[in-house]
């Protein structure tokens, strides 16, 4: 895999995602779970400013659309519901039970994808997708 490879990309952001989930756990252990995600996302904040600044890729806000404006508005209010919703449940469970039904997104973007956006997935894929919708439910399970 090479750094312009989209596999490199998403194996990474497994890998971010899954250290989320568990420094996220000990993180919320003595605060609010929704004060925990404010200052989570002011840090994310500054970090991300901070690298577009020094990597050159600042852009005049000018130059976006209204819909691009508009989508990532939305995208924005999602990542923020999802985040305090994700930290409420890590607050109240176990990290190996929330981070599993929380990669049921794969199983919404795919049916999301689908309806919306008309992109098109083989049998093979939904049968993929099926599987990772039955083997996040069987790890959350506690017997």
């Amino acid at each position: 895999m090479t750094l312009d490879s989209w596999q490199l990309w998403a194996l990474l952001a497994a890998v971010f995602a899954a250290l989320t989930a568990i420094f996220a756990k000990v993180g919320v252990e003595n605060v609010n779970s929704d004060f925990a995600t404010l200052i989570r996302t002011a840090i994310i904040l500054v970090v991300l400013a901070t690298i577009l600044a020094a990597t050159g890729q600042l852009q005049p806000l000018s130059g976006i659309s209204g819909r691009t404006w508009l989508f990532l508005t939305l995208s924005a209010l999602a990542t923020g519901a999802s985040w305090l919703c994700y930290f409420r449940a890590l607050k109240l469970g176990q990290a190996s039970q929330v981070a599993p039904v929380d990669k049921l997104s794969v199983v919404f973007v795919a049916i999301f994808a689908a309806l919306f956006l008309k992109e098109k997935l083989s049998l093979l894929n939904w049968a993929g997708v099926v599987l990772i919708g039955v083997g996040a439910v069987m790890v959350a399970i506690r017997a």
